[in-house]
This record gives structure tokens, C-alpha cells and sequence, in this order.
């Protein structure tokens, strides 16, 4: 298959060279597929011309399951297609099906860009195949590199949260620029994280309502008690408590009621009934 200088055919006799060692220079994308399946034909042109694109920086290698399919055990493909990029020998991402070009951009970028990006992406990698302190050395080392990239501590915090350190994934987030913490890639994880917590730190859901009852405004514990509601599943009740806060006081741990809100709509999707609802009611509340 001479599409390009860059796309490669595998076979049995080259494929330790062709794939494992040269990915130990630069990313190299194998596509595993069959002549039987449709998506394969699709895939495979914008494979190609993504592969002239990017001249030279990675190489894509055509591996027809069918042909070799020893191979495509040994790297348990059981759908095609899928596409896997591997890099210093092991492999560190997978695609299955006909994803967007975005998809693949996305991930050579990290391997290409530089060495933070390399760390990360070798980060990300190295969570999903189990190993979180290797994970969590290459995500630390990456955001000192590069600490205007907000994905690493995005991720890094992820990791953190997914390894049960609430506590020290809300510290690293707490200790970002005001305006990081703003930003698109991390408000919604900075509040659920913040929720979580703070959830897990409440006092009694009777405590917190005797609270309420006494003082409506006592933001901290109505706060508190969104987060209870919505540790329960109550999103609702949840919700109806931060419309209240962001009512009464945006200014209440800088605007955390209204940020919530926004990381619960993202979270429901904005065709969900409620996400209607209190989207409607916040626009109205605020102005």
C-alpha cells in the first residue's frame, strides 16, 4: 500500500521493527482492519491524509486483521476498526471505530508537541494500564513544564480523585490562579470536586436543615447541604439549593452556587428536564 512515504503495510516478519521499534523515535499509528468491514474503507483515506499532514511525525501502518490475525490478538483487538498508537514500544492510547480526526489530532499532539505533552499523554497511558504512581510522576513532571496547559492538572486531579485523595485533588486545583480555575477545561471538575468533598465532610442532613431553619442565608450550611442532596442522587434538591446561594450571594466562595450549577448542566446534558428548568432560573435570577 504505497499511499505515502509514511503509511506502511504490516506483516508478520516486520512488524517488531516497522511498529515497536520505531515507535522508540516518534508515535507510530497502527490501524487494524479487514477487508469485510465498511468503516475500515472510511477510516482509512483520512488516516492517510492525516499521516501527509503531519509529514513524517508519526507513521501509520496498515495491519489487516484477517491476514495476521495472531497480531491482532496479541493486542486484544476484537472490533475493527481500531487504531492503536504506540510509542517507546508499548501501546499508549487506542481508538476504536471511526472516531473524528479531532480524536486522532488530539492524541498525536500530546506525543509531538513537545516533552510535557509527551509526559502527559505517557501519564494518561500509564493510568489506563493500571500504574497510578508512574501516572502521577509523569502528570507532576508535565504540569512543571508546562504549567499554562490546564488538561495536565485537569488530569492529574482526575487521577487523584479516582485514587480516593479528594483532599489533595482539590488542593491542587485550590492552588491554581484564580482565572485557571475559571477556565472551560477545569470549573466543572473544580466543582464537582469541591461538592464531593465537602459532601463527605457535612454535618447530618437533620443538623444542616435545623440550620436552615433557623437562618435561610446560612449559605455554608445550604451549601453543605446541596452537597449531601446530591451525593443521594437528589439533583433537584441539589440544585434548588444552589439556585438559592447564587440568589442570595455570588459573591458566597466566589460564586460557587452559580459555577455548580453550570457543572451540573454539563453534567446532565442540556436536553435534561432539570438542566432546563434551572438553567431558565438562574438566567432569570441573574438578571
Amino acid at each position: 500500500m504505497a499511499l505515502s512515504p509514511y503509511v506502511f503495510d504490516a506483516s508478520a516478519e516486520n512488524f517488531n521493527r516497522l511498529v515497536l521499534e520505531n515507535s522508540h523515535k516518534g508515535p507510530v499509528l497502527v490501524h487494524f482492519w479487514t477487508p469485510k468491514a465498511g468503516p475500515c474503507f472510511i477510516l482509512m483515506p483520512r488516516l492517510v491524509k492525516l499521516a501527509a499532514e503531519y509529514g513524517g511525525k508519526f507513521l501509520l501502518v496498515m495491519l489487516n486483521a484477517d491476514a495476521l490475525p495472531e497480531l491482532a490478538r496479541r493486542f486484544g483487538v476484537n472490533s475493527v476498526p481500531t487504531v492503536k498508537f504506540f510509542w517507546r514500544g508499548e501501546v499508549a492510547h487506542t481508538i476504536h471505530g471511526a472516531d473524528p480526526d479531532s480524536s486522532f489530532r488530539e492524541v498525536l499532539d500530546r506525543f509531538i508537541a513537545g516533552d510535557a505533552n509527551r509526559a502527559h499523554a505517557l501519564g494518561m497511558a500509564a493510568w489506563q494500564a493500571g500504574n497510578s504512581q508512574q501516572a502521577r510522576m509523569l502528570l507532576a513532571n508535565a504540569a512543571m513544564a508546562e504549567p499554562d496547559n490546564l488538561a495536565i492538572p485537569r488530569d492529574l486531579a482526575k487521577l487523584l480523585w479516582a485514587e480516593g485523595e479528594g483532599e489533595q485533588a482539590l488542593k491542587l486545583l485550590d492552588s491554581l490562579p484564580p482565572e485557571a480555575r475559571a477556565d472551560a477545561a477545569i470549573a466543572p471538575l473544580y466543582a464537582h470536586l469541591n461538592l464531593a468533598e465537602t459532601a463527605r465532610l457535612a454535618s447530618p442532613l437533620a443538623d444542616l436543615d435545623a440550620r436552615l431553619a433557623h437562618d435561610a442565608d446560612d449559605l455554608a450550611a445550604r451549601y453543605q447541604r446541596a452537597a449531601v442532596l446530591l451525593a443521594g442522587d437528589d439533583f433537584s434538591g441539589a440544585m434548588a439549593d444552589l439556585l438559592a446561594i447564587a440568589r442570595t450571594d455570588r459573591g458566597f466562595r466566589n460564586d460557587i452556587g452559580r459555577t455548580s450549577l453550570l457543572a451540573l448542566f454539563d453534567l446532565l446534558g442540556s436536553a435534561h428536564p432539570l438542566t432546563r428548568q434551572y438553567r431558565q432560573a438562574l438566567s432569570e435570577s441573574l438578571h
